[in-house]
């Protein structure tokens, strides 16, 4: 599967890439607006990157076909979980970052950004990725299938950056799904930064303007 995208092209060379990953059935439109409420400084050489999901019949709307990462089987996003559309997208994505790879873009200067499933893929991605990238940030999201990192994780992202926002009154992927999400990341060694909101399950000027920050501090003056 070759993901589809909408890209914002940098005004000077590129040597810095962000995916952003929507959530469910929405497309990489969603997030193209939020870019200027980052606050970085300009002109920079990040090259964004919005891919499109496929469209999957979607278990939990009643088989409805929208663009999904993977299907949601149930209420309990914790429960019985969607391993193999899971793992199909991960491949996908892992294919977008080795070419960027090959394009000459490091490892290391690509960071991962997702909303919702979005942010629960890049997640799954990230930890399981063979090259050290610049970070992840899921935003409204969760560790999708957790029992299987402790086996599965790379250690190429032992001590890759992770930012992780949340809505206190979200009623899509409740607060303590990503707060305990975050506790057992804890408990595996890594360190991620945990920021949470007044909001349901959207993102706010705020989380924007942290998220902004932490990608500045991620690729350090060398924007």
């Amino acid at each position: 599967m070759v993901l589809k995208a909408v890209n914002i092209e940098p005004k000077q060379k590129r040597d810095a890439c962000v995916i952003w990953l929507h959530g469910l059935g929405a497309d990489g439109y969603d997030f193209v607006h939020a870019v200027p409420s980052l606050g970085l400084s300009e002109p920079h050489s990040i090259e964004f990157i919005f891919p499109h999901a496929p469209p999957l019949p979607v278990t939990i709307n009643g088989g409805f076909v929208m663009p999904a990462w993977y299907d949601i089987l149930g209420p309990d996003l914790q429960a019985q979980q969607d391993a193999k559309g899971l793992k199909k997208s991960e491949e996908a994505l892992k294919a977008l970052l080795l070419r960027l790879m090959a394009e000459g873009v490091s490892s290391k200067r690509i960071i991962l950004i997702g909303f919702s499933q979005g942010g629960a893929l890049a997640l799954y991605t990230a930890l399981r990725f063979d090259h050290p990238l610049g970070g992840v940030a899921a935003l409204s999201a969760y560790l999708p299938i957790h029992t299987e990192l402790a086996k599965e994780r790379h250690h190429a992202n032992d001590q890759i950056p992770i930012f992780m926002g949340h809505g206190l009154v979200d009623p899509v992927v409740p607060y303590w799904v990503g707060k305990q999400s975050c506790s057992f990341l804890q408990t595996l060694g890594y360190a991620p930064l945990w920021h949470d909101y007044p909001i349901p399950h959207t993102v706010c000027l705020p989380e924007l303007m942290t998220l902004g920050n932490w990608i500045n501090q991620v690729y350090g003056s060398k924007l």
